[in-house]
Order: structure tokens, then sequence, then C-alpha cells
């Protein structure tokens, strides 16, 4: 990945990590003005608008600028970024802990499983905000805005499939025209209260924090709708790295984002009546309609981000072992990062949809937003201290030190808004603990499966060792024999000795393994045991953000003594069925989710690149 970021100038990166990083905390400014204001616990003094404003300022400043920018970057899994990196890095930084190494699983992987809670939210709510600036243009557009909120985002997720290597490159520009906007709407009403500007001083912050400390406390579930997008910097750090996106969150978005909230607040200070729409009452009629189209682009571009990260965790969390193989089809032949997931594109929109008609507007969304969104920080927050700690070695009190601040104000901000549990909340809480209980019986069904595989498991050595003491007939060409353990005779080299009665002139056998690292370098990636007789012992080795393509894989046993001919290589593969029986395993509801997860996952010759024609696949039965 870093070549890709030595190639690529630094402009570049900038202007696309503007495009992508900053797209969802760049539409925030469209309804968290709106949400603090419009909650009704906030009166309209003058001293109350510099408070908010200031509190928006030093979040911005305190959970970006300083959490994520100069320490949560710092956290790099070999170049990449976002909550399955950190996991990995977490959870090899206490490998040698296996009781505290398994509840950090449990609660990363329910960190993941918000993320896709955060997908749904975050489309609904910047499109259907962005689709509310024509309420404002005029109150009899009222009812088209939740049909052409559907009409849109049913565009958005029609064209995923095509790959956004042919709109990508617009992404970078439209956001900038947009950052530029927002800020000069800002300026414009700034230059009429030019005070204002006072508000960046911390001690009007800590003085509305002083005298209505009860309504800072509710208020703070809709203040954190400002930094709504912020994970996106270290998740997204991989594709271009943090000096980009350090440059472009100092340099364009932060002065931005501050002028646009700033001239919200002059505007309030002006007239209070544009406390229903802060945002779009900033322009001027003439402008109005002009800005809900570059809106809507900009929320279209932050859904993007959303979108394809969804396709990116769950390839990552398929990889570790935690959900069933997916159809994964590459959109583009240049990056291998692009990529398509149907099941996860169909399934997001029908969520959202359910949303956007569900709770109806921007504002009843909100409520639903904060918790997902402050949830992720905590866990963020905690698996820091981990890779600090255990990681990078630093003392207990320093790790404490530089991780205990930001978890009081994440828990701050998290506790104001489980208020809003019973108002929305429950929903992407809802929709993560749904995928966790998937992702948990899938990880467990699993263990159960390789414990009974392990106690039918015949001794390799051994075995070719009696096979050979009066072998069958052999045939030219290769046998690759995929197995999942290592030194176990695998169930497809049983069935084939069994029905063809014949052996191949060179037998693999081949184990995939995933690591928790993102990427496995080439010079790693085959490691060979002879076993005798033209018989091998394979083990290809992949990170969570490797594409796994076996054949390309064995193309390096070139020079370790085997040597295979693509055109005369078989792949046998066992399709394993599953019956779910009465006894010590799961429940058995999760037995029968298992067998059925099973059954429906993607082929293991698509996700493992094997060429359809060279693929023989033998089933049978395992009781678990």
């Amino acid at each position: 990945m870093m070549e890709q970021h030595g190639k690529s100038s630094l402009a570049a990166l900038t202007l696309g990590a503007i495009g992508v990083v900053y797209g969802d905390i760049g539409t925030s400014v469209l309804y968290a003005m709106k949400e603090v204001f419009g909650s009704g616990h906030v009166q309209f003094t003058p001293n109350n608008i510099y408070g908010i404003l200031s509190i928006f300022f030093w979040t911005l400043t305190v959970i970006v600028s300083i959490k994520y920018v100069a320490l949560v970057l710092r956290a790099d899994n070999n170049g990449e970024g976002g909550l399955v990196a950190m996991l990995a890095l977490a959870s090899m930084a206490v490998k040698d802990r296996p009781v505290l190494r398994q509840r950090m699983l449990i609660v990363g992987i329910f960190g993941t499983c918000l993320f896709y809670g955060d997908g749904v939210i975050t489309p609904a709510i910047s499109v259907l905000s962005a689709v509310e600036g024509l309420e404002v243009v005029s109150p009899a557009f009222t009812k088209y805005v939740i049909p052409l909120t559907i009409v849109i985002l049913f565009g958005l997720f029609v064209v995923q499939k095509r790959g956004t290597s042919g709109i990508g490159k617009f992404f970078g520009p439209i956001t900038v025209v947009w950052f530029a906007a927002i800020a000069a709407l800002g300026v414009y009403h700034i230059a009429a209260h030019p005070e204002i500007m006072w508000a960046i001083s911390p001690h009007y912050a800590v003085m509305f924090m002083v005298n209505e400390p009860a309504i800072t406390f509710l208020i703070l579930g809709a203040v954190v709708l400002c930094v709504t997008g912020g994970e996106a910097l270290y998740a997204d750090m991989g594709h271009f790295g943090k000096k980009p996106i350090r440059i472009a969150w100092f340099m364009v978005v932060m002065p931005s984002l501050t002028l646009n909230y700033f001239g919200q607040g002059a505007l309030l200070l002006s007239d209070p009546s544009a406390v229903t729409n802060p945002f779009f009452n900033m322009a001027p009629d003439w402008l109005l309609v002009p800005l809900v189209v570059l809106a809507t682009a900009a929320t279209v571009i932050a859904s993007q981000a959303l979108i394809s990260g969804a396709f990116s965790v769950t390839k990552q969390v398929v990889q570790m072992g935690f959900l069933p193989r997916l159809q994964v089809l590459h959109t583009s032949v240049k990056d291998t990062g692009q990529i398509y997931i149907p099941f996860v594109n169909w399934g997001l929109f029908a969520v959202i949809v359910l949303a956007v008609v569900m709770f109806k507007s921007s504002s009843n969304l909100a409520a639903a937003y904060g918790i997902a969104v402050c949830t992720d920080m905590l866990i963020t927050t905690v698996l820091t201290f981990f890779v600090i700690h255990y990681g990078w070695k630093y003392s207990f009190w320093w790790s404490l030190l530089a991780t205990g601040f930001f978890f009081s104000v994440d828990f701050a901000f998290w506790a104001s808004n489980l208020m809003k549990l019973l108002e929305g909340g429950w929903f992407p809480l809802l929709i993560a603990s749904f995928i966790m209980m998937l992702m948990l019986t899938w990880r467990d069904g699993r263990a159960l499966l390789a414990e009974k595989r392990r106690e039918d498991a015949l001794d390799l050595p051994s075995f070719l060792g009696a096979v050979f003491s009066s072998p069958p007939t052999r045939v030219d060409g290769t046998a690759v024999f995929l197995t999942s353990g290592m030194g176990a005779v695998p169930n497809a080299f049983l069935h084939n000795l069994k029905h063809n009665k014949v052996l191949h002139a060179q037998n693999l056998f081949v184990n995939v393994h995933n690591h928790e690292v993102p990427w496995i370098a080439d010079k790693d990636r085959l490691e060979i045991t002879p076993l005798g007789n033209e018989c091998w012992q394979v083990v290809i080795h992949y990170g969570f953000k490797d594409d796994p393509d076996v054949p390309g894989a064995l193309t390096h046993l070139h020079g370790m003594g085997c040597e295979i001919n693509p055109m005369t290589t078989s792949y046998f593969l066992s399709r394993d069925s599953i019956v779910p029986t009465i006894g010590n395993g799961m429940a058995q509801w999760r037995e029968k989710l298992f067998a059925q997860m099973h059954l429906n996952a993607s082929s293991a010759a698509d996700f493992l690149n094997l060429p359809s024609n060279s693929v023989v696949e033998l089933g049978s039965k395992i009781e678990i």
C-alpha cells in the first residue's frame, strides 16, 4: 500500500481524502446545529449560542484533531486502519493472555457490527437531511421528501455493481466545492456578527457547562453529531496515508466546518426563527435550489464511502472467520480494493429504506445515529489502550493517561445518547446485535466443526505410508486437495481413493491460513513440507485484506522442488453437509442456523479463485 502512496502525488491523495474520508463529517452541518437548538432544551440567548458554538469547536478539536489525527492514526496495522485492523492489532498485543483476548475480541467484534448500524443510518440521515432542504424552498415539497430520498438511494445502490472507478474521480472536486460553499455561507453570516468568532475561546463552553450542567448532558447526544464520520479518518488510512488525511483536515475540513457552524450561530443571533433548518436558512432564496442539489451530491458521496466501507469490512470479517464466504465481485482491474458484495449491497438498501420510512425525518433519525457513533468511538478508545500498553509496551499509567481523558469524553457522549435509547437508539443496536449473533454462531459452529473433524481425522503421514505400501494406479497430473486442518487426511482424498481408485503423479495437501494482519508479503506466502512419493503439505498464508488466490499462490512453488502445470492440475474440495444433533454443542436453534449459513455460503472454489473447469467437489455429512 505504501508504494501506491509514493506513486500518487500528495495533492492527489489529499484531494481524494477530502472526497472519501470527510464526506460524512462534512455533511454533519446539515443537521447537527438544528438538533441541538431544535431540541427545545436551550434558550435563545447570546451567551447560550456562544456556549454551544464553543462546545462544537472543542468537540471537533478534542475528538477529531487530538484523538483521531494525533493519537489513533499512529496505531496502524502495517499501514492499515479501521476497527478491524485495530482489533487485530490489539488481539496480537494480548495473544499471551487468552481470557483477556477473548473478551476483547467480543467487544471489538460488536464495534464492527455497529459499523453496519452506522452504514444504515448514515445514508438515510444524510440524504434525507439534504432533500429536506426542499421544504425550505416551499412547504409544498414536503410530501415528496421521502419518495425522492428513496429514489436517490436506490440509484446509489444500483450503480454499486459498476464500481466507483468511473465516478470516483469526481468525489474529491465535488466535496471541495461543498466545503468551499459551506465556508462561504459561514463567512457571509459571520460578517454581520464578527464578534461570534470569540466563541472559539473554551471559557464559553466551560461557562455553559457550569451554568447548565443538566442541559449540557442532555444536548451532548446532539452535539456528537458534529463528529459523525470521524472514524473514517482511521478506517481509510490505508487508502490515502496519514499525511494527506492530516493535511486535508487542518487545511480544508476543520476550517470549513468551523466557519459554517459559527455562521449558523451568527444567523441564529439575528433570526431565532431560522432554527427550523439553520443550514438551508443561511442561503438566499436564489441559491436554495442549487444548494439542495449540491448538498444531495455531497451526501451521496458520503453514503458511498460508507457503502464501500461495508463491503471492505465484510470481506475482512469473512477472512477472519466470523462470517461465511460471500460472493465478492471485483469492480476494477487496477484497484483490488474496489469490490462489490451483492448480499451486503441489497441487505443494506432494504434496511436503509426501512429506516427512512419508519423514522420519516432526519431529526427522528438523529436519535438513532448518535448511539452507534458513540459506542464505536468508545470501543476504539478501549482498544487503543491495549495497543499502547501491551503492543507498544508503554507503562500502565502512561497508557491510561493517553486514553483515559478520551474515554471520559466518549463516555459522556455515550451516556447522553442512552437517554435517546427508546426514541430510536435501539435501532442500530438491534442491527448490531443481530449481526453479532450471526458472527458468534458462525465462529462457534466452525469451532465445533473443526473439533468434529479432528476427532474423525486420520494422520496424513501415517495414512500415506499405508497407501504407498500397496499403491493404487497413478495417473498423470497434479491433484490439489484443500484441507482445513494441518497433517490430517482430507475427506476429498479419501473419497477420491475410494471411488476413483487412482492417485495422481503429484499430490498437494493445501491448507489456507488467515492471519490477523492486513497483508502477507509474497516471500512469506508459502510453506512447503515434503511427505515423500511426490506428495507435499503446503500452507498458504493470507492477511485479512489479501485476496485469496490459490492457483496464483501455487505458482510460487517453482524452484521449491515441486513443479506444477496449471493445465494438468485438478482441485479437490470437500463439500460438507452439516447435520445438527442434540448434544453438547450449541443450542439447537443455533446449530440449525449454522447449518443454514454453511449451506448458503458461496462456493469455496470461487472464494479461493480456483478455475471452475478444474474443480472436483466431493460431499460428506458431518454431525455436530
